[in-house]
């Protein structure tokens, strides 16, 4: 087998040489992030490395593959139109933005200068000096600190659109403006809320993540940030753990979820997390035989693993090929990616799975996925009455505040994060501290 190793400066480009190279038919063994350049650790530039394979006998029977053109810049003149509104929306408030972030800077620089001559100085300073700008004395240092709150909040507020005001100065007696509740208002000015709100955290689920925060007690060892904020989601949303056995017989676990999230790669880390890592005995089912490859993809799996592999193109194969393998103690099922918006699929694998099978569901969504389209996936997939969630792609996401909302507000369980195409290593379970790490991490960078 032919193993290559490709760079570029992003994935499509990585991909795209992969296939101008090993064609469509290659296989992706692993995908990384990683900085390369810089000196002392700065300045570096984000690099993507694809390890790909192939057979180089389909390689040669392959016809080539014509070179892809290359990738070509938009010119300016092709912006849409939907992008020339926004810029004429944002322009004159990110103007506003820097005159009053200049403002009060400024005001910050001088009064400190005088409090300093102050010090230095005992008699009163001549009229012409006095009169030469602004008496900073006569602002009170409060007031000076209101202002900056209000540039914080304004800055949140262009940054989020769901933050419809600012606070005030307290929240309870707060009036609600014609169109907006209560629950619309943040309830404090904290460097967590503004981290919270370029998260993309809805600004109701703000506070509440906040008051919940408000209320542990400062001891043991939840005194940092990181801990608190764990300790909040780990009372707000529920995390399934590490999988526990049956006695008698598997548990029998089910992927579901749109075309593109990772499925098949999800269901062979999850075997190897079992069965290499942990020592249980897995058997692998794959339903997928309409994607091109996605039969030999697990069969490769499986036979590196030492897994046995069943095909079940039916319901009646599907209870056979569960029946062969009841001694183990799990079996992952790979199904077909379906659109959402595609009923008449959802409801034919519906039935597919609809039979006396004690089957576990799990949702497998794409963590770079927009927050409407995240309900709507969702709500199209509640008919597999789903068990849990498994978010993907984690490294390929800039914000991780949709998969908060979607589980705070669904109240789902989430079991699974992964973050690229290693097996097993790119899988981890669902924890509270981990998914406080990327929310912090994510508004350090």
């Amino acid at each position: 087998m032919l193993v290559k190793t490709f760079q570029a400066v992003s994935m499509s480009e990585a991909l795209r040489m992969v296939k101008a190279e090993l064609g469509p038919d290659a296989m992706i063994l692993s995908t990384k992030k990683d900085k390369t350049g810089g000196f002392l650790g700065f300045f570096s530039k984000p690099v993507y490395r694809v390890t790909a394979a192939i057979d180089p006998a389909q390689k040669q029977s392959s016809p080539p593959t014509p070179p892809a053109a290359p990738h070509r810049v938009r010119p300016e003149r092709e912006r849409t139109a939907k992008e020339d509104l926004e810029n004429s929306m944002l322009a004159p408030l990110a103007r506003e933005l820097k005159e009053l972030r200049e403002k009060v800077e400024s005001l910050s620089r001088r009064e400190e200068e005088s409090r300093k001559e102050d010090r230095l100085e005992d008699g009163p300073k001549p009229a012409e000096q006095q009169e030469a700008g602004l008496n900073l004395k006569n602002i009170p240092r409060g007031d000076l600190e209101e202002i900056k709150k209000l540039l914080l909040n304004t800055l949140a507020k262009s940054q989020e659109g769901t933050v419809k005001t600012v606070r005030w100065p307290n929240a309870s007696d707060s009036p609600a403006t014609e169109g907006q509740s209560g629950a619309e208002l943040l309830p404090e000015d904290s460097p967590l809320s503004l981290e919270l709100v370029n998260s993309g955290v809805s600004a109701d689920l703000i506070r509440k993540i906040l008051d919940t925060l408000n209320t542990l007690p400062l001891e043991g060892g939840n005194q940092t940030l990181k801990n608190r904020l764990s300790e909040t989601f780990g009372r707000l949303i529920k995390f399934a753990g590490t999988l526990k056995m049956r006695k008698n017989s598997p548990r029998i676990i089910a992927l579901v979820g749109p075309t593109g999230v990772g499925k098949t790669t999800t269901t062979a880390k999850l075997a190897a997390m079992y069965a290499l890592n942990r020592g249980n005995k897995v058997a692998l089912i794959t339903m997928d035989i309409f994607r091109v490859g996605a039969v030999e993809q697990l069969k490769t799996y499986s036979r590196i693993m030492g897994i046995p592999l069943e095909v079940a193109s039916t319901p009646k194969e599907l209870e056979k090929a569960v029946e062969k393998h009841s001694t183990c103690d799990l079996i992952f099922i790979d199904t077909a990616g379906r659109s959402h918006k595609d009923k008449e699929k959802l409801d034919e694998m519906k039935n597919f799975l609809d039979n006396k099978i004690p089957i576990e569901v799990y949702l497998c969504l794409s963590a770079t996925t927009k927050d409407r389209e995240l309900e709507e996936i969702l709500n199209r997939f509640k008919i597999f009455q789903v068990s849990k969630v498994v978010f993907t792609k984690i490294d390929e996401s800039e914000s991780f505040g949709n998969m908060v909302n979607l589980l705070m507000k669904d109240n789902l369980q989430i079991a699974y994060f992964t973050t690229g195409q290693r097996v097993p290593e790119d899988i981890e379970v669902a924890t509270s501290a981990k998914l406080a790490d990327m929310i912090l991490r994510e508004a350090s960078e």
